[in-house]
């Protein structure tokens, strides 16, 4: 009896379902289970996202690849560092628990190789294909034979190496030859558009020319891999022909539905839907399956299908942006991680070994680099534009390692083989963006564009003193050439301050119309009118507006594939088009133009200034952010919208600014009346619920949430005040309102404090009595006898009339608390960007709930120093010639 219940009680432990306590009955959670892998790949993925962002904080400040993190973190996982701790690879990486970590790594593989095919614009490519065909030529027939003829050396070396399979010298050839060749795509785009080149000359010839590296490349790789599949020579020709029968099919037979598809769903015009989206991925994992069991790896079918996706409509950036994160985030980190861990640096343990490492580095490095200098050198480039573009194709990065691993698995290379290739990767992929800032700086850039312009000569000369400055010294404008940072939000008020530089006196007549600029026939253009024909004023010279909306750039590669397809994103951009519009309507000649820059936002206030540079621009006009941040999009899951003037992001791009422009041109920052006026948000009253008799239409209401715009609000007279104290910034300030003044709805007040030194009242006295006698009556100068800054902006609302009459503030940047008193200005980082006077004004406005006061605060060009021995403090004239 004892001994039948002994076995019962065995068979109920035996039959007993595993522990569910975990960590508390005993779980290791490093033990790997085969029912349950997912507890130590959470494990090993944290520990490679984890490292890998920490070694990418420090390269991307000086603007290195993440994959070179990647393979870091990988080598320091792998054997060569950490697998040198007793008992590390065992439990974070066991053989058996890498299974499920080699499978992730190789989805996120075929998953990546279809974002690199659509990052390929074939169009782009159709566009300049003969200097591609031509750089690409060499780029990659100079490496390819330099490469067989060192795996010539390779194969005798290292042939023998037990994880080898047994292959021809010709395959092996083959393979080094196109690991040499191979130039990385998706790594050049992103280091063309870290340092601003990829719509520059350099940029456009090393992408078309990259297009067709990799696509020739990733031809090349699968004829390898089907040589070294295949059992038989008959077999690799069936291999190619199915393959090339069914690029042929996804081309001709799959790409036509698939595009009738996007057409039904609207998914060109809208975006992919949640339908295509899950289609599409079915289409990679079904092109990956088929190109695999045909005997041919399957990253060339996710390729392939990412070659098919097309980029109208921006579909192609719209599909990316739906899944790159997760692949980039979680799967390809695994599998470059994979890559290092692969690499055992101890294998490179002798003077031969050693001989190779540097054989190969430096015969990828130079022959790519002779390759691609010479053949942009025949196509007409300058010798360092060429060295250039040399450089930047000998760029390896994750291509190289893709490459790697492919030849790894078909043991076509060692551990020890592949190991030299992976440091020459890094070393290759690292080198890269130092020496091209070096080659190609921006200062060079824009003395070629010069140089190839033909207004320089080599020296830096001016070849036509003429071209050095366009603008008439007579001329009272200080703003004929305006760059205008276009944001989304504050869109409205922007275009209604850029008016004030279009307004002027009305058009004069003309036997033949319009001017020209409008479409118009006309003999001969308005602006150019001689004095005589007309019997008016001196005519105004051309008015130039460039609208420049800045786009940040991410690490995404749907941000750079926009940078890369940036015409056709700019030309169908809303807010260029609404910009556009400025130039109708005008009482003068304009030309309007825009553009869109895609650049980090640490570097916005850089990209402006230089535009300013390339432009001649003499001011620089910058909208305040209506979110109170650098993103030009509310959200509507925020919260209540706060203070805009208090966000410190904008707060410091706007420092960035004043301070980058300072010695390129002038810089006006414009803060709208609706930001300074509460009455929007905050004292709105509440809407009640009631009945009330009214004795006006129902049609006539409207839904008291609509946001209401009066036409004859514009119509309405504008006063224009400046504070005048004798600063550079006031002297600009001044001028500027002269130039607004044309407008004949716009009055001036020039408010002056009392006179603390002669020249300064000299100068006054001196722009006053330049005054022209068609808006003399329109200027009025009043003096205010305070000089204590809480009481000057209190002074200055004092003043304000009572019929709401719209009233813009140009002051000075430069105006400090000239009594000492700055309180009640706002935060130390507002005053330090505004000024402390301008900052308490604009806190005056809001507390007191001044409503149709906008503030224009400008800064003046600050003039170059004089090239002189004598320490000689340069006069107030021309310092204010200068600023102009």
């Amino acid at each position: 009896m004892s001994a039948t219940t002994t076995t019962a009680a065995a068979t109920a432990t035996g039959a007993r379902a595993p522990k569910q306590g975990g960590i508390f009955e005993g779980l290791n959670p490093t033990v790997f289970n085969p029912a349950d892998p997912i507890i130590l790949f959470i494990i090993q993925a944290t520990i490679v996202i984890a490292l890998t962002r920490l070694l990418y904080w420090p390269l991307n400040k000086i603007k290195e690849p993440r994959v070179i993190a990647e393979v870091i973190t990988g080598i320091l996982l792998g054997p060569s560092v950490f697998g040198r701790v007793p008992g590390f690879t065992d439990a974070i990486f066991p053989k058996e628990g890498m299974a499920p970590f080699r499978l992730a790594a190789n989805i996120g593989l075929i998953l990546y190789l279809f974002l690199v095919g659509m990052e390929i614009n074939l169009t782009y490519l159709l566009r300049n294909w003969r200097t591609a065909v031509g750089v690409a030529t060499l780029d990659m027939a100079i490496p390819f034979g330099c490469g067989v003829a060192l795996a010539y050396g390779l194969y005798h070396e290292f042939g023998d190496d037990p994880e080898l399979a047994p292959i021809s010298f010709g395959v092996f050839a083959l393979f080094i030859g196109v690991a040499i060749a191979i130039t990385a795509f998706p790594v050049l785009c992103r280091i063309l558009t870290a340092l601003k080149l990829l719509n520059t000359n350099v940029g456009v010839i090393v992408l078309t020319s990259g297009i067709i590296n990799d696509v020739v490349g990733w031809v090349l790789l699968a004829l390898c891999v089907t040589l070294v599949n295949s059992g038989a020579g008959v077999t690799a020709v069936y291999i190619l022909l199915v393959t090339v029968g069914y690029s042929l099919f996804l081309a001709y037979a799959v790409r036509p539905c698939f595009m009738w598809v996007l057409r039904k769903t609207h998914s060109l015009e809208n975006g992919p839907t949640e339908a295509v989206v899950a289609l599409t991925i079915l289409m990679v994992f079904a092109s990956a399956f088929f190109t695999s069991v045909i005997g041919v790896h399957s990253i060339f079918g996710a390729f392939m299908v990412g070659l098919m996706c097309p980029h109208e409509g921006g579909f192609a950036i719209k599909l990316t942006e739906k899944i790159e994160d997760l692949i980039s985030t979680l799967f390809v980190p695994l599998f470059f991680a994979l890559s290092g861990i692969n690499t055992n640096l101890s294998l490179l343990d002798s003077g031969i070994t050693w001989g190779y490492v540097v054989a190969v580095t430096v015969t990828a490095f130079f022959t790519k680099l002779f390759g691609g200098t010479m053949g942009a050198r025949l196509n007409g480039l300058v010798w360092r534009e060429s060295v250039t573009i040399g450089t930047l194709m000998s760029c390896k990065g994750l291509v190289e390692l893709i490459v790697l691993n492919i030849g790894l698995q078909a043991k076509i290379l060692s551990t020890r083989t592949f190991t030299i290739f992976v440091v020459m990767a890094l070393v290759t992929t690292f080198l890269t963006t130092p020496l091209v800032s070096w080659l190609y700086p921006p200062s060079y850039q824009r003395k070629l564009e010069l140089w190839k312009q033909g207004k320089i000569d080599w020296d830096g000369n001016a070849l036509n003193p003429s071209d050095a400055d366009e603008t008439d010294e007579g001329d009272k404008d200080v703003a004929n050439r305006v760059l205008v940072y276009l944001r989304t939000d504050g869109l409205s008020s922007l275009l209604s301050t850029v008016s004030l530089f279009t307004a002027g006196h009305a058009k004069r007549p003309s036997a033949e119309g319009d001017s020209p600029i409008h479409g118009e026939k006309s003999a001969v253009p308005e602006g150019l009118m001689s004095n005589a024909a007309t019997g008016t004023d001196a005519p105004k010279p051309l008015l130039r507006i460039h609208g420049c909306r800045l786009v940040g750039l991410t690490e995404r590669n749907s941000s750079v594939m926009k940078v890369s397809e940036i015409e056709e994103f700019a030309s169908h951009d809303p807010i260029i088009k609404a910009f556009g519009t400025s130039a109708n309507n005008t009482t003068r000649d304009v030309v309007v133009s825009g553009q869109i820059s895609v650049v980090p936002e640490n570097t916005f206030a850089d990209t402006l200034a230089t535009e300013a540079t390339k432009l001649k621009s003499d001011l620089i006009l910058v909208p305040w952010s209506e979110t109170g941040t650098i993103s030009e999009l509310p959200s509507f899951y925020s919260a209540s919208r706060g203070d805009p003037l208090a966000n410190g992001d904008f707060t410091q791009l706007m420092a960035n600014i004043f301070d980058h422009a300072k010695p390129v041109a002038a810089v006006g920052l414009f803060i709208d009346s609706t930001l300074l006026d509460p009455t929007d948000s905050e004292i709105r009253p509440t809407r009640l619920l009631s009945r009330q008799i009214s004795g006006i239409s129902k049609s006539d209401v409207q839904d008291p949430t609509a946001i209401r715009f009066h036409s004859a609000e514009s119509r309405r007279k504008k006063c224009i005040r400046v504070l005048y104290t004798g600063s550079e910034d006031d002297v600009y300030a001044f001028r500027l309102a002269l130039q607004f003044a044309q407008n004949e709805n716009i009055d001036v007040d020039i408010i002056s404090l009392p006179d603390k030194d002669a020249s300064e009242d000299l100068h006054f006295n001196q722009i006053k009595s330049t005054i022209p006698d068609s808006i003399v009556d329109r200027i009025k100068f009043t003096e205010l006898s305070s000089e204590r800054t809480a009481t000057i902006a209190s002074s200055l609302l004092s003043s304000q009339p009572e019929d709401k009459q719209s009233t813009i503030f140009i002051l000075g940047r430069s105006v400090t608390a000239l009594g000492g008193d700055s309180s009640g200005s706002g935060s130390s980082s507002i005053r330090g960007t505004l000024g402390s006077v301008p900052a308490s004004l604009a806190n005056e406005i809001k507390r007191t709930a001044t409503s149709n006061v906008s503030l224009l605060i400008v800064q003046a060009k600050q003039a170059a120093p004089e090239r002189t021995g004598l320490n000689r403090k340069p006069s107030t004239a021309s310092n204010a010639h200068a600023a102009n």
